[in-house]
């Protein structure tokens, strides 16, 4: 099979492209043929390189991916060969409290396809068969490989941890993200009463309303914390969902009211942040760290996207052959929603 493979860090060039033996699935695997992959920023991390981290490489990219059964590993009998599936991205070894109790995400063994073993970015890929989440007839494999990571980390952000009620104010930074077009959605179903979001350009601003952002705000202006904050007629916003981070940290917490929660799964910008601690408890502020979601999770999203009440954004699709395009797109910033690529 032809599959991308990273076998050193750096540049789009090295995106390499390989002949690969087609895996056999083991006992409770299953194989899929993958019709899409999506792109997530966590691929460009995995390609350039993070200071202190260390990937298994060679690694074969990326987190989301959709296609079909076409290998049944021993003792799985829940599935049909040909059947439809999106691969849930985050994977366990073996069972432990955490798995258990339904929270497979904070498990220590806890893993990401394309970040910690070989991802989707390949004409086949082997997953537990746990990971393999039917999909219905009427979802493309494209909208359902643009689909998990993204959502599932937003749900976990707006639901699970900032637990975001009817009625609430939200501020959700960087409109354009894959992250950020999900939480506007989630935010609007969640019946927050004002969403307001930040980006750069006009046309990412209409789009965002277009999703349900009641305001928004050009983040390169520097007041934009006190837009905010007339936006909300002094008060300030319940929830903040950001993943830009050392830009937008200290004054994202001005924003929030009293006993408001400040929720964040990455800091693109840099991951040092200025906190006045006096500020933190005296308004009784919630600082959330927030990496991905249950599998669980996995599946209550899966239903809401084929009840269309979730959706996700396809900027565009790319064959594979062009991944070293798409990375450069997404570094440089312009893209709204998420791509996607073809095998």
């Amino acid at each position: 099979m032809r599959a991308v493979v990273i076998r050193e860090h750096g540049g789009y060039d090295k995106l390499v492209f390989e002949e690969r033996d087609v895996p056999e699935p083991g006992p409770g695997e299953v194989r899929i043929a993958v019709r899409a992959a999506g792109l997530n920023h966590l691929d460009a991390w995995v390609r350039r390189g993070v200071p202190g981290h260390r990937f298994p490489l060679p690694m074969v990219p990326g987190c989301d991916g959709a296609g079909v059964l076409d290998a049944l590993g021993a003792g799985v009998t829940r599935f049909e060969l040909g059947q439809r599936v999106l691969i849930a991205p985050g994977v366990v070894e073996g069972d432990d409290g955490a798995t258990a109790a339904g929270r497979d995400h904070l498990s220590p063994s806890y893993g990401i396809f394309g970040e910690t073993r070989d991802g989707t970015c390949a004409e086949q890929i082997v997953v537990p068969a746990r990971n393999a989440i039917p999909i219905a007839d009427h979802v493309s494999f494209e909208d359902a490989a643009a689909f998990p990571l993204a959502t599932l980390t937003a749900w976990n952000m707006v639901v699970r941890r900032a637990q975001l009620e009817a009625g609430e104010t939200i501020l959700i930074h960087a409109a354009g993200s894959g992250v950020s077009t999900a939480a506007i959605q989630i935010a609007k179903l969640a019946g927050a009463s004002k969403i307001i979001t930040t980006t750069s350009t006009a046309a990412k601003a209409d789009r965002a309303r277009e999703l349900g952002a009641d305001e928004v705000i050009d983040y390169s202006d520097p007041t934009w914390s006190k837009q905010v904050k007339s936006l909300t007629a002094g008060r300030g916003v319940d929830v903040v969902i950001d993943h830009v981070g050392e830009a937008t940290f200290a004054n994202s917490l001005k924003t929030l009211v009293r006993g408001g929660r400040y929720a964040f799964c990455g800091a693109t910008t840099g991951p040092k942040g200025d906190m006045n601690l006096n500020l933190v408890f005296f308004k009784y502020i919630s600082v959330l760290g927030s990496t991905m979601g249950s599998l669980g999770d996995v599946h209550v999203i899966t239903r809401l996207l084929e009840a269309g009440k979730l959706k996700p954004i396809v900027d565009a699709v790319l064959p594979l052959s062009e991944i070293g395009e798409a990375h450069r797109r997404l570094e440089a910033r312009e893209v709204f929603g998420k791509l996607v690529l073809t095998p």
